[in-house]
């Protein structure tokens, strides 16, 4: 009798209710297919995928904080603000004493000047020859140095057209134009440094000899007039070699056989310039070198002064 269709079904044949049938089992799956898509939309919002995910992942990044670092510099960003703070620390060297023979003209010697800042000639990259009397180019493993003069009171900038004096004994522990090598004047030059507050010296590895650490000499001037007139020096410091270094090419080239046992009672915390140091000084006084015996070496220092 097709119950459910309502009063007003009754009585209008087999025809009507067929028609009634077909419209409803339509309506039913149309209903069913309304249900199966909701379904999978509330499935989808559920797993985090699709708009809703990209749009959660890009409020997360808005309020995130970035830190890059480059060589002296780190850079945080933030979605509002971008900052930039610039690492310009750099220690200025310690004085130390210009010792017993630096021919500087703040002591005497017995050979042909006592101040070889005065003479012709002295300003030169290559160090290993002689250029007064004789033309002797003292021997032993090369090494080219390079120093890099800063201002440490003002962010570290490069420091041009300033004079560099350095000095060091031969590879028998002598210095030149003193005792042992009286003839001589070898060891000794100035170099001005470049924009970059560049100077680089060729000479070689200098000899241990007995109560000092391996060790070079500089002075630093203002300019080369200063320097000439033997005057004002800024900073009277030195540079020590790096142990493994002196090590390796002491007893690695037989013209330095009389260092081995001088370096073996060496130290730094006993040496009497390098001794009162912080490690932090003592770092910075130390050249980073690389190279061979065979080879040479080449070495780079940081000079601080406060300009």
């Amino acid at each position: 009798m097709h119950r459910g269709f309502g009063d007003d079904s009754h009585g209008r044949g087999l025809g009507y209710d067929l028609e009634r049938i077909g419209q409803q089992m339509l309506a039913r799956r149309r209903a069913l297919t309304w249900f199966a898509t909701a379904g999978a939309g509330s499935l989808l919002a559920g797993c985090g995928g699709g708009d809703g995910s990209s749009s959660t992942a890009a409020t997360a990044s808005a309020g995130s904080t970035t830190t890059g670092t480059t060589t002296g510099t780190t850079s945080t960003t933030t979605a509002a603000t971008t900052t930039t703070t610039t690492n310009s620390q750099c220690l200025a060297d310690p004085t130390e004493t210009n010792g017993p023979y630096p021919a500087d003209g703040t002591n005497t010697a017995p050979g042909s000047t006592s101040n070889v800042l005065t003479t012709s000639g002295v300003i030169r990259s290559d160090i290993r020859s002689s250029f007064i009397a004789t033309s002797t180019v003292a021997v032993g493993v090369p090494l080219t140095l390079t120093l890099n003069l800063v201002n440490s009171s003002s962010g570290c900038v490069p420091l041009a057209d300033y004079a560099i004096y350095i000095w060091h004994c031969d590879v028998n522990g002598n210095y030149s134009l003193y005792s042992g090598a009286v003839a001589e004047s070898y060891l000794r030059g100035i170099q001005v440094t470049n924009a970059s507050g560049q100077v680089t010296f060729t000479t070689i590895f200098p000899a241990c000899y007995s109560g000092r650490w391996p060790h070079i000499h500089f002075e630093i001037y203002s300019g080369v007039a200063a320097a000439t007139s033997g005057r004002n020096a800024r900073l009277i410091s030195q540079l020590a070699m790096p142990s493994d270094i002196c090590t390796t090419v002491f007893n690695g080239d037989s013209r330095y056989a009389s260092s081995i046992q001088s370096f073996r009672q060496a130290s730094l915390a006993s040496d009497n310039v390098f001794g009162d140091n912080t490690s932090a000084q003592i770092a910075a006084m130390t050249p980073a070198m690389s190279g061979s015996v065979a080879a040479g070496y080449t070495a780079t220092a940081t000079i601080g002064i406060a300009a």
